[in-house]
């Protein structure tokens, strides 16, 4: 339905339209399909037929719909481009909105659609452009939303807010953007640019000048405030157009999933933002002639929608912004004008017959008129904001904001960086409580299991035990809420809204997530249990995030509900596959097959009777780049031509029933549906893949060292040496002081590293994750090494579980890419550092 629409534009009663292409608009749709086909990896190669769309009111570029077919499957994609004829100069620039959306999609969490390419050659189809992917969800087209109940409203509100905040804290040095603008001084030059676009679109045989505009320029002018002129404080990346119609949110939750229409963004004084936001607490729609998605119906804000005080409180407490009493008037006049300038030329080029949007465009002038008006009412009034802002939602009376963003940016850990949320300290109570219950006193029945001689075959202890975590809400914790956003259009299909929440976690973050995986770790059986074990949730991540529907469906989905279990073959016996460039397995293209020959070894999990895909990485193209020639398959473990030769045994441990599996592929020919993404596109899948889930390991050795220190404490206060207990001997306390002071380093790198990765993604994030992947193993070894110890000939026998603990911690090391990998990429950036 239109209501799914990646980007459904709207008409002048709000009404989502898209249609055919306008005349004015239309270009040689074979050339595109030429140049796609030729640009974009991946992208459905001939005898594919596109069909072309255009969305409804564009007011500036011009946005369409493609649709690509080939065998029956459509592909979607969305194209913007600048308009056609005389354009006013520095606008429509399709080229910025291009570059920050490939640094923000590339190197941030910050939720925008991925961009496949850029096209400045206008001999294509007439003009630049640039093509996005296709993002599936809710628009809504009125900040009223009034197909929402009360409380709904209220959190959509507070994921605006937040979203908008998380733009504002990029760190646009950290993702290439430095040079995207300039900070300083930019509401100066809003008001010169916005004036001179105004000017040249009116006037001089064009529309009659408003008198209104003119005394806002004016006005405008003599009250820019002084931390305009500032390069810090306040200053980022600005979006330019942050309205509630220019975002995409999440099918059923309160969740932003996409951020549009970035022409506008710049770096500047980020207030200009929630100021244009907050436009719509001064409009009402039943007085303008324009559209009704930039106001409230009869100026009345509806229930569930927050006063503009207690948003803006919102905004400020999750970006770190001061209360903006002194300059809010300023800044609202700003948006009122800019939107008025930007309106005069969309109603000029309604005139020349080239505007970009549908109906409405007649009606710009008055509308424009009218925001001038409202203008300069609202600057006129005594008071815009109270001299305090409001107290936050938890009802708790909040500091003055300027303290408050001053202390979140000097100190983070004080005001709770790293301490958990109420809603993580419940899951936390929730997951100890099910440990203690559920997973220690069933241990040594789990490991009877995996030494019988039943030990390959399902222990249904454990199914049992999965039942009961799905049912406490504890099922697939490890799931972030971005990947949920993705996961939940593959459960809803044929399930229930309830039962696809139930399935996909809490919507953690990283951080959130890493208090929880810490209590998982200290079993080493628990993870599976609550569907959170390696290497499922890689692999899922793999296919929420590059996977395609058809393939979601087939193996995600029983994957999501532990219905089966995968395994990831990548690690070869004969190269050194640390530097995955050396890996030989070929993947092969035959007619609609491709046909694998290879040998695999450390396939965890692929001896699991339950295991029923393998996700594959090999070589399709030997003579591309050295990083486009590896592509990742998947693969039915049942596929002819598939030989298990051997289970790898870790330290004389099998691991069963889970297994570390030798595997040969003899011919095994698997349907070319099953490609991840497209040849030559494995790198880019693995990177996606070595984040959020390869940090799961050091989050859990975390728990390892913590239930080893608790092992030698009880240990050490049990046993008595030398007439005393262990507990009282000197030695003993220097160790355990020692362990302790390990175990808290390596909780801070790991937390450390996935706030990190929460805040700016994989890329920015690796230094961090690095450190964390080689200082966790190492404290937890050094943990686990003095509990054995401490508890002698015990320690090293199969009676207590440390021996186990430590055989697995040590894997580690090599299983996650060995420390030299990780200290070479540390020792790089900080040999970069030096070059700054």
């Amino acid at each position: 339905s239109s209501s799914s629409r990646r980007r459904l534009e709207m008409d002048s009663e709000g009404s989502s339209t898209i249609g055919a292409v306008r005349p004015a608009h239309r270009f040689d749709e074979e050339a595109l399909l030429r140049y796609l086909q030729a640009a974009i990896a991946g992208f459905p190669q001939p005898p594919a037929k596109m069909k072309v769309s255009q969305f409804g009111n564009g007011r500036s570029n011009p946005t369409f719909l493609l649709e690509v077919q080939l065998s029956g499957a459509i592909n979607c994609y969305v194209l913007r481009k600048k308009p056609p004829g005389e354009l006013l100069q520095s606008a429509h620039s399709v080229e910025r909105e291009y570059q920050v959306l490939s640094a923000l999609s590339t190197y941030t969490d910050v939720p925008v659609p991925k961009v496949f390419c850029l096209c400045v050659d206008s001999s294509v189809i007439g003009t630049p452009f640039y093509v996005m992917e296709y993002v599936k969800g809710r628009i809504f087209t009125n900040p009223g939303l009034g197909e929402l109940d009360p409380k709904e409203r209220s959190s959509i509100y507070h994921a605006v807010a937040e979203t908008l905040a998380s733009i504002h804290r990029t760190d646009v040095d950290a993702i290439g953007l430095s040079n995207y603008g300039r900070r300083e001084n930019y509401c100066k030059r809003q008001v010169e640019r916005w004036a001179k676009q105004y000017f040249a679109s009116t006037g001089d045989g064009k529309p009659d000048r408003d008198p209104h505009m003119l005394h806002l320029i004016e006005w405008l002018r003599n009250n820019i405030p002084d931390e305009d002129s500032q390069k810090l404080g306040n200053t980022g990346l600005v979006h330019g157009d942050f309205r509630i119609d220019n975002l995409i949110f999440h099918p059923s939750d309160a969740r932003v999933i996409a951020v549009l229409d970035w022409e506008l963004s710049t770096l500047g004084n980020q207030m200009s933002d929630i100021a244009y936001f907050c436009m719509a607490y001064l409009i009402n729609t039943s007085a303008i002639p324009g559209p009704s998605y930039y106001g409230f119906e009869g100026g009345v804000i509806p229930a569930g929608v927050p006063l503009q005080e207690d948003y803006l409180v919102d905004y400020c407490a999750a970006a770190g912004r001061p209360w903006p009493v002194g300059s809010w008037k300023f800044y609202v006049a700003l948006s009122f004008f800019r939107l008025a300038a930007i309106l005069a030329g969309v109603h000029l080029r309604f005139l020349q017959g080239n505007a970009s949007g549908g109906g409405g465009s007649e009606t710009s002038q008055d509308f424009s008129h009218y925001l001038t008006a409202n203008a300069l009412e609202f600057i006129k009034r005594p008071f815009v904001l109270p001299d305090q802002p409001p107290r936050l939602n938890s009802g708790i009376k909040m500091r003055q904001l300027s303290d408050y963003g001053n202390e979140i940016k000097k100190q983070n850990i004080e005001l709770g960086a790293f301490t958990a949320s109420l809603r993580v300290k419940e899951l936390q109570k929730k997951l100890i409580n099910f440990m203690e219950m559920h997973i220690y006193p069933n241990e040594k029945e789990i490991v009877a299991h995996s030494q019988s001689k039943r030990r390959w075959s399902v222990p249904q202890l454990e199914e049992k035990l999965k039942g009961l975590a799905k049912d406490e809400g504890l099922w697939n914790l490890w799931i972030p809420a971005d990947s949920a956003s993705l996961a939940s259009k593959v459960l809803t299909d044929e399930q229930g809204r309830d039962d696809s929440s139930r399935l996909l976690g809490a919507g953690l973050s990283n951080l959130e997530y890493a208090y929880l995986c810490e209590i998982m770790g200290r079993s080493p059986w628990a993870p599976q249990i609550f569907n959170c074990g390696a290497p499922d949730t890689g692999n899922m991540e793999v296919l929420l995030r590059y996977g395609s529907s058809e393939q979601q469906k087939v193996w995600l989905k029983p994957l999501l509900k532990g219905e089966i279990r995968s395994a990831f073959a990548m690690t070869e016996p004969q190269t050194a596959s640390s530097d995955a460039t050396n890996i030989s397995c070929s993947i092969v293209r035959q007619g609609d097959w491709y046909v694998i020959n290879g040998r695999k070894w450390w396939t965890s999990g692929a001896m699991d009777p339950r295991c029923k895909v393998l996700i594959v990485m090999g070589k399709t193209d030997p003579s591309a780049a050295l990083h486009k020639q590896q592509s990742m398959i998947l693969v039915d473990i049942s596929s002819p031509g598939i030989k298990i030769i051997r289970p790898l045994t870790v330290f004389g441990y099998d691991d069963a029933p889970h297994g570390h599996a030798e595997i040969a592929f003899d011919n095994v020919h698997v349907p070319a549906k099953n490609l991840l993404l497209g040849e030559g596109r494995g790198f880019e899948i693995a990177q996606g893949r070595l984040g959020p889930g390869r940090l799961h390991h050091c989050m859990r050795a975390v728990g390892v060292a913590e239930r080893a220190i608790e092992m030698m404490r009880k240990r050490a206060l049990e046993r008595i040496v030398f007439k005393k207990p262990l507990a009282q001997h000197g030695s003993f306390t220097s160790i355990l002081a020692e362990c302790r002071i390990e175990i808290e380093k390596a909780r801070l790198l790991v937390l450390h590293a996935a706030n990190q990765l929460d805040m700016y993604g994989n890329i920015v994030s690796r230094g961090a994750i690095a450190v964390a992947k080689v200082a966790a193993p190492q404290a937890a070894l050094k943990v686990l090494d003095a509990a054995i110890q401490i508890h002698g000939g015990a320690g090293v026998s199969s009676d207590f579980v440390l021996a186990y603990l430590w055989a697995t911690v040590r894997t580690l090391r090599l299983a996650d890419g060995p420390d030299e990998v990780h200290l070479q990429t540390i020792a790089k950036l900080e040999l970069a550092r030096a070059k700054l």
